[in-house]
């Protein structure tokens, strides 16, 4: 019986490979692979195709945003470095310096689909690696969906590329401390941090200290900053102790604002909710705090593939952006948590400045869970990890783009959003409306805000001034 399409591939792949590894290189123009078109593709680039990927993951997963930033920045600079990789073997040059490295693979002819084949196996690889555990069936699924054969069907480029972009990716990342499961241990003065549990806010996430979020996240290793606390800012309002911050009237005036801005409902000792219609809108808007959702990072990875398409990038230019954002938006991630952790300050929520600092006993910020039960997030106020989120992302994109003033539309996954799109003159309308959003969502003060646009800002033009720099 003469041998299958697919054997004689298979045959012929093995045969090169021989070559290849006793003379380091290919003796004959032979194609590497020899089969069908890709499918029809609802998603035309494959930056955006894994990208999208990841996000599906995530709502799978759940999780805190920190973790799911780092498994962006590190699928999107692996896919970077294997884009870049195609680039210097065939079209001669890259324009911008590679995260890691990228390897001139040895090959005579091109491949059919070779530049899909080569990012769609290190993403594929790189998620494996990250989800794999309870997703393998997913993501073998998307493989599928994406090339129409299997994910473990024989490849050359494994051989020659991939295989080395996703181990150089992994290397870089083994240790650096995303392991780390110490538990946070609790300080009960006033003004600290505490589980917000209270018998009329029955959240079953949030009952005692233990179950704070990643409390060791800010000594992560960064992609780009040289620590967690490169960019720190001060304690807020300049305060030192808990005991001097509750003195100061500054910290009054913040209260104050994140009471009357942030209720869910008026009560009798605060009778009047100083936010707009629009402004509750983008409150939900911006939220994805849920699991379900594509967290926040997650939404602005979405923004950036929706603009990344409107302006047409080639895939190198898209390989370039999302990496840029995404090693950004990890940082973020970590620096932020090097602040409500690792600070002498970790800020409780408004909901406890309120209640225990004797205002009222009646408030509740406008933040549910998908149960209806008003809630707040697992770990200290300040600063904002949206705030830095969007900060950071907003520097990549209006330093990338050349300009701030270029409108969009992002969407959300959140359910109880009333819109499912809002509008934006720029990319620091956007990240400004994202950080006021938690004051009136009614779980951050409006220095946690400001002082996380700040340092997203900084995160960015670091990123920017000494990653992926142009040649």
């Amino acid at each position: 019986m003469a041998p299958t399409p697919r054997y004689r591939h298979q045959l012929r792949a093995l045969a090169v490979a021989a070559a290849l590894a006793a003379t380091g290189t290919l003796l004959n123009p032979a194609p590497q692979r020899a089969e069908a078109a890709l499918p029809p593709q609802s998603i035309k680039d494959p930056v955006h195709y894994w990208n999208d990927v990841l996000l599906s993951v995530v709502r799978r997963e759940g999780g805190g945003p920190g973790p799911m930033a780092r498994a962006a920045a590190m699928l999107n600079a692996a896919i970077y470095d294997a884009e870049s990789s195609y680039q210097l073997r065939w079209k001669g040059r890259i324009t911008s310096e590679p995260y890691l490295h990228a390897e001139k693979y040895a090959a005579w002819i091109e491949g059919p689909d070779e530049e899909e084949r080569v990012i769609g196996r290190t993403a594929y690889n790189i998620l494996l690696k990250l989800y794999g555990k309870n997703q393998t069936a997913y993501l073998d699924a998307r493989f599928r969906e994406r090339f129409g054969t299997e994910p473990t069907d024989f490849d050359l480029l494994d051989t020659t590329v991939v295989n080395t972009m996703v181990t150089q990716m992994m290397n870089a990342r083994n240790g650096d401390g995303s392991d780390d499961t110490r538990v946070y241990q609790g300080d009960s003065a006033p003004g600290a941090w505490r589980p917000t549990s209270y018998p009329d806010m029955q959240d079953p996430n949030c009952t005692q200290y233990s179950q704070a979020v990643t409390p060791y996240w800010g000594l992560v290793k960064p992609f780009a900053l040289t620590s967690g606390s490169q960019f720190r800012p001060a304690t807020p309002g300049l305060y030192g102790t808990y005991e001097q911050l509750l003195a100061g009237d500054a910290y009054k005036a913040q209260v104050e604002a994140a009471r009357s801005a942030g209720a869910d409902k008026p009560t009798a000792r605060t009778p009047v909710i100083n936010r707009t219609p629009d402004q509750e809108a983008a409150a939900w808007f911006w939220a994805n705090d849920n699991d379900g959702t594509y967290k926040p990072p997650g939404q602005l990875l979405q923004a950036t593939r929706d603009i990344a398409t409107a302006r047409g990038l080639t895939t190198y230019q898209n390989a370039r952006l999302f990496a840029l954002v995404s090693i950004a938006l990890a940082d973020a991630g970590i620096a932020v948590r090097d602040v409500k952790y690792l600070t002498p300050i970790d800020l409780w929520r408004p909901v406890s400045a309120i209640r225990e600092g004797g205002l009222d006993p009646e408030w509740k910020p406008l933040l549910k869970n998908p149960a209806g039960v008003n809630v707040t997030p697992c770990f200290p106020a300040w600063a904002s990890g949206h705030a830095t989120f969007g900060a950071a992302w907003a520097g990549i994109m209006k330093r990338y783009f050349g300009s701030d003033a270029i409108a969009f539309d992002m969407t959300t996954d959140e359910p109880r959003s009333p819109v499912r799109t809002r509008h934006f003159t720029g990319f620091t309308a956007a990240a400004r409306e994202d950080a006021n959003s938690r004051v009136w969502l009614g779980v951050h003060f409006p220095w946690d805000a400001e002082d996380g646009l700040t340092l997203g800002d900084k995160i960015a033009d670091y990123v920017i001034t000494t990653k992926l720099r142009t040649l």
